[in-house]
């Protein structure tokens, strides 16, 4: 099995030169590291992105993807996996088990299809071409169970013009909405903050709802504050978000729902970011087009800088 240390899923929409190199990859079981003749990497620019970033990897469905070329390499399946946080992250390719320090074994993931975009979202492509990103089926959104109020059909792709749908990209440090859904998102979850005693205060760009912390308790996952829910296939295939995934701390005393607005004109209606990855497990299996995700690793008392290079298991 192959693993990397990984700090976007795909690579930048803007002009690239493509090289081959050999490539050295560490295995997640302690056995040698594998070599990659001939890898094929893109040169772009960091502008834009987070501080400290030293590099992109580019993993999206196209054949100079990293999971296929390792796919290729060394007759893996092709699939690859992320857990990305704060510090450092890890990504895995082809069939991986996933151990965690102190002896935890993610092995069951909630999964749904993932859905092919016909019409690619790059910012330059050919006729015809379809989107290497990953979408997901996104059909409801909630707020501590309740169904956020907004115009459902922007949660599925326009067939003709590729717009619309949800999808996944750490590009965006943040989750991106199209406006109308922000503005409704926004609202539910300053309503169901309010219910429990939880004071909105000045917003601090680039978000549009922050709160005092003097009522907000901290757990396990995060602060204390309304659980936020993306309903996929059906009201049994939810991706729950708690508060270490959806609260920003911007002082000691100010805390801003981790969502910004996209505008009107919304290319794609919502983009899922980084920070609501952050210690979830997420894996892409491309060969069976299927997307699994563990939600957030801190209740099970670990976190994606934990993996545990030397088992075996």
């Amino acid at each position: 099995m192959a693993a990397a240390h990984v700090s976007l899923l795909r690579d930048l929409d803007v002009t690239t030169t493509l090289a081959a190199q050999s490539q050295t990859t560490p295995s997640p079981d302690g056995q040698p590291p594998a070599k990659s003749p001939q890898t094929l990497f893109r040169f772009s620019q960091l502008t834009g992105l987070a501080k400290g970033t030293v590099g992109l990897a580019g993993m999206g469905r196209h054949n100079v993807g990293l999971p296929s070329q390792f796919a290729a390499a060394f007759s893996l399946k092709r699939k690859f996996a992320v857990c990305l946080s704060s510090g450092r992250g890890v990504a895995f390719f082809g069939n991986v088990s996933y151990n965690f320090l102190p002896g935890i074994e993610i092995s069951r993931l909630t999964t749904t299809p993932l859905i092919i975009n016909p019409v690619s979202t790059a910012s330059a492509y050919t006729q015809g071409e379809k989107s290497s990103e990953y979408f997901i089926g996104v059909t409801d959104i909630k707020i501590s169970d309740k169904s956020v109020p907004f115009n459902k059909t922007l949660l599925k792709i326009d067939g003709a013009t590729g717009f619309r749908g949800t999808k996944i990209s750490t590009v965006n440090p943040y989750t991106v909405m199209e406006t109308s859904i922000f503005n409704a998102f926004t609202s539910a979850f300053v309503k169901s903050a309010a219910a429990r005693n939880i004071s909105r205060v000045s917003s601090v760009k680039p978000f549009g709802a922050c709160f005092s912390t003097a009522n907000v308790g901290v757990t396990r996952v995060g602060y204390a504050v309304p659980e936020i829910q993306l309903v996929l296939q059906s009201n049994d295939v939810v991706w729950r978000i708690f508060g270490a995934n959806s609260m920003v701390s911007v002082r000691n005393d100010v805390i801003c729902l981790g969502f910004v607005d996209g505008g009107v004109n919304a290319r794609t209606s919502v983009v899922i970011g980084g920070f609501q990855l952050e210690d979830n497990l997420v894996e892409f299996d491309l060969a069976s087009n299927r997307f699994g995700f563990s939600s957030t690793l801190l209740g099970r008392r670990t976190n994606c800088a934990n993996f545990n290079f030397t088992s075996t298991a």
